[in-house]
């Protein structure tokens, strides 16, 4: 069973096939997701590849590999390697904000239920649950919270704004 939520629902089935660091590319119409440090090498490759592309960021790379490209991916999938890594919170605001990448955000590895309502203020829209998380109620984080304080990249009208 997916344990994948994208625009708050559950998915069945995911069209990305995520890549490994050797894996062969998958046939050429397969949506794939590569990592950032392949794709680093493999640049010019991926770019002419038809079908569409994704790039994995891990905490350490930053949002360099991508920033030049955001055009032609259709994806971007930011990894949680613990909980407690922030640094993922301030990619996704960085896309969608200063950068207004419009593919879909992914948030992948350790990502646990009470954290969905917060990815999604920063502009996840699509959510790779951690093994053992339960995905119907995962999808009750969404309304956790009927108002916000903050503006963010979600863009419901704060509390105050009311």
């Amino acid at each position: 069973m997916s344990r994948l939520i994208k625009d708050r629902r559950p998915v069945a089935e995911d069209p990305w096939h995520s890549l490994g660091a050797d894996e062969p590319p998958p046939e050429p119409e397969r949506a794939v997701i590569v990592p950032a440090e392949r794709f680093e090498a493999e640049r010019a490759l991926w770019l002419a590849r038809p079908g569409s592309l994704g790039v994995r960021i891990g905490p350490h790379c930053g949002l360099e590999p991508v920033l030049d490209v955001l055009d032609r991916l259709a994806l971007i999938a930011i990894e949680f390697p613990t909980f407690r890594d922030g640094r993922g919170y301030s990619y996704a605001r960085l896309l969608r904000e200063r950068h207004r990448f419009q593919g879909e955000l992914r948030a992948v590895g350790d990502v646990l239920r009470d954290q969905l309502f917060f990815m999604a203020r920063c502009g996840f829209d699509a959510f790779e649950l951690a093994p053992g998380q339960d995905v119907e109620a995962a999808l009750a984080a969404f309304e956790d919270f009927p108002y916000t304080y903050q503006p963010a990249a979600d863009g419901p009208a704060t509390a105050w704004a009311r």
